[in-house]
């Protein structure tokens, strides 16, 4: 029998899925010890990688996985994460700010509590360029999506350009190419030492005045100084940032008091049970079927 410790806030509902789903062969661990396969939380798993002797397979429940793929951590076993989860709920995040801020909804609310008839133009997604940053799973169903509102897509990608949706690739040196004409940039990058602070003042320089910039990847890519700078300075229209450097952030912080930011608390795309469960049974059957397991995580490249 292949024994699974569930290490989760929600373990109680994982267990009733997972346990509803009968999988072959497989039955809850009692023991840490005795654990072959692990499901959950990252910083659960990393504290208690010392007390699981048997482990072969961890499940993350989270897309990013940075306390396990740390140097100091042991790297005898097989990790996959949750990347392939979250490209609905993050383009459900994505598009309803976009269409919130190009639909003025905040200036008609205002409008409606100042009893005023505001009949001003709102603008449309159609034709209007969508950059980017980073285009794995998360990012190529953020393409296909603004292909549904008839958007242009940049992509801007170490290498992969597996996307059909995406009209322009950009690798490397070419960032600011990349950032030229942009109307919205997304950020999906994963943490890692060649994301940090890739959005800087060059980038943000490099944008038009009236682009929006939206980070739902990592807060480490954010030079929050210089982007504090561009919002204070009129150079950037606005931004929604739903992940930061430090979380929680902290109440000195001046982000709560820039102009034109939005802020959203690193909840654009949750980690609920059945979705993740779904794909536990996936992988699963790979695994006791000896077939190759969906998102595996290179330990060195850190995702």
């Amino acid at each position: 029998m292949h024994k699974l410790l569930i290490l989760s806030r929600d373990a109680d509902e994982y267990k009733q899925l997972i346990g509803a789903a009968h999988l072959p062969d497989l039955e809850f661990a009692t023991d840490p010890e005795e654990s072959e396969i692990l499901l959950g939380e990252p910083k659960l798993i990393r504290d208690t990688l010392p007390m699981l002797p048997a482990l072969k397979w961890v499940q993350a429940i989270y897309a990013g996985v940075e306390p396990l793929v740390d140097p100091a951590q042991r790297r005898d076993y097989l990790l996959t994460n949750a990347r392939g989860v979250f490209g609905e709920l993050m383009s459900e995040f994505v598009f309803g700010y976009l269409l919130f801020l190009e639909k003025k909804m905040l200036e008609r609310i205002e409008a409606q509590k100042s009893h005023y008839w505001q009949r001003n133009d709102s603008g449309v997604l159609r034709g209007k360029t969508i950059g980017l940053l980073g285009v794995g799973s998360i990012g190529a169903h953020l393409a296909r999506t603004a292909k549904h509102f008839s958007m242009n897509v940049r992509g801007y990608t170490k290498s992969s350009e597996t996307s059909p949706d995406v009209d322009e690739y950009f690798h490397g040196n070419d960032i600011l190419r990349f950032a030229d004409g942009l109307d919205y940039i997304v950020s999906v990058l994963p943490r890692v030492d060649e994301t940090t602070r890739l959005i800087d003042a060059a980038f943000l320089n490099a944008l038009p005045s009236y682009a929006v910039l939206i980070n739902v990847g990592r807060g480490n890519s954010v030079d929050e100084a210089a982007l504090i700078q561009a919002l204070n300075e009129g150079k950037l229209a606005a931004a929604v940032l739903d992940v930061f450097e430090q979380e929680p952030l902290p109440s000195e912080h001046p982000f709560w008091d820039t102009p034109n930011l939005y802020m959203t608390y690193h909840t654009s795309a949750m980690s609920y049970p059945e979705d993740l469960t779904k794909l536990f049974i996936e992988n699963y059957t790979r695994y006791i079927e000896k077939k190759p397991l969906k998102y595996v995580v290179d330990f060195e490249r850190g995702y």
